[in-house]
C-alpha cells in the first residue's frame, strides 16, 4: 500500500513539473518566442495610403525597415528587417485614438488626433516632416475645376486670413502649403453671378471644417454661403462629391484619393492643397521610445 502512495505521488511530482515547463514555455511564446522579446504592438491607419505612410515613419525612424521599392502602397508585408519584434495592428484610421490605451504605440492622423484632444507637437514621440506629397486638397466631381464655385471656394482657402489661422490656431500640427496667399477673391470670377448662391463641402471636423469657417466668412462678404457638412469617415466625402450631392470636399490627400479612384472607379479631382497634418506616433501603454531602444 505504502509503495502505490510512494508511486502515485512521485507522479504527481513529475506531472507538476512538467506543468510548469511547459508554462514556462508559453510564457516565452508569449513575449515573441525563443529569444524572449516582448512583441511591440503599433497600431496604424489600415487604409493603404496611410498605412504605407506610418510605416514609412516607423521606418524613417529606425523601428522597422521596409523591403526596398516599397513605397505610398506598403503594407505590413513589406517589412523586410524588424529588429524590436514590432506587431503591426491595422485598424480603420478615425478609430485609433480609441484604441491607442490598448496598444503600445500608434501611428494617427492629426486630423484625428486634434480630434481627441492629442497635440501633435506636443504629445507625438515621433512625428514627421511637413511633406507636400500629403498635403490636404481641396478636391471636386472632374469637369468642375473651373467652374466659378470652384474657383471663388479656392480663392477662399488659399487666403492670408486662412493661412493666418492654420498658424495661431495649430502652432504647428497643421502647416499652411499656401506660398503667396492672397486677399481670399479671385479676379477671374464673376461674384455678381454668385450672389444668393450655396456652395457645399463635405469636411472632417478638425481642422478642416474649422479652417473652411474662416473661408465661409470670406464668402459671406460676397453674399455666398458654404455650408460645411462634417463627416467623420474618408469614405462618403468623396462618394457625395461623386454622385452630385456636394460641390467639394476637404479631407484627404492625393495619394489617398489616386488609390480611392482607382478602387472605386470615382472621378474626383484635386484643386488646391492648403495645409499639411504631419502624422505622428503616439504612446499607449508606453510613454517613450525606451522599449524601442531611443
Amino acid at each position: 500500500m505504502k509503495k502505490h502512495i510512494r508511486i502515485g505521488a512521485l507522479i504527481l511530482a513529475l506531472t507538476l513539473v512538467a506543468s510548469l515547463v511547459l508554462t514556462g514555455c508559453g510564457d516565452k511564446s508569449d513575449k515573441g518566442g525563443e529569444s524572449g522579446t516582448k512583441t511591440i504592438q503599433i497600431a496604424v491607419p489600415n487604409d493603404t495610403t496611410n498605412e504605407a505612410r506610418a510605416l514609412l515613419l516607423l521606418e524613417a525612424n529606425g523601428i522597422i525597415k521596409l523591403k526596398e521599392g516599397a513605397g505610398i502602397t506598403a503594407t505590413k508585408n513589406d517589412i523586410a528587417e524588424n529588429p524590436y519584434n514590432v506587431e503591426i495592428v491595422e485598424a480603420e484610421a478615425a478609430q485609433l485614438p480609441n484604441i491607442l490605451q490598448d496598444v503600445d504605440y500608434a501611428v494617427i492622423n492629426s486630423n484625428y488626433a486634434l480630434s481627441a484632444g492629442l497635440n501633435p507637437v506636443a504629445d507625438s514621440l515621433v512625428i514627421e516632416g511637413s511633406s507636400s506629397a500629403y498635403a490636404n486638397i481641396l478636391a471636386v466631381k472632374e469637369g468642375n475645376e473651373a467652374s466659378d464655385v470652384v474657383k471663388a471656394l479656392v480663392a477662399a482657402l488659399e487666403s492670408k486670413a486662412v493661412a493666418d489661422f492654420i498658424a495661431e490656431k495649430y502652432e504647428g500640427a497643421v502647416v499652411s502649403t499656401i506660398d503667396n496667399p492672397g486677399d481670399g477673391y479671385d479676379s477671374d470670377v464673376d461674384y455678381e453671378a454668385l450672389k444668393g448662391s450655396t456652395i457645399s463641402v463635405a469636411a472632417s471636423p478638425t481642422p478642416h471644417a474649422e479652417i473652411l469657417a474662416v473661408a465661409k466668412e470670406i464668402l459671406a462678404v460676397k453674399d455666398i454661403t458654404l455650408d460645411i457638412q462634417e463627416f467623420n469617415d474618408y469614405v462618403v466625402p468623396n462618394t457625395v462629391v461623386e454622385d452630385g450631392t456636394v460641390d467639394a470636399n476637404y479631407f484627404q490627400h492625393v495619394p489617398y484619393l489616386d488609390d480611392f479612384n482607382a478602387e472605386q472607379g470615382t472621378h474626383i479631382v484635386s484643386v488646391c492643397a492648403p495645409h499639411v497634418e504631419p502624422m505622428g506616433l503616439y504612446g499607449g501603454k508606453q510613454s517613450d521610445l525606451s522599449i524601442l531602444g531611443k
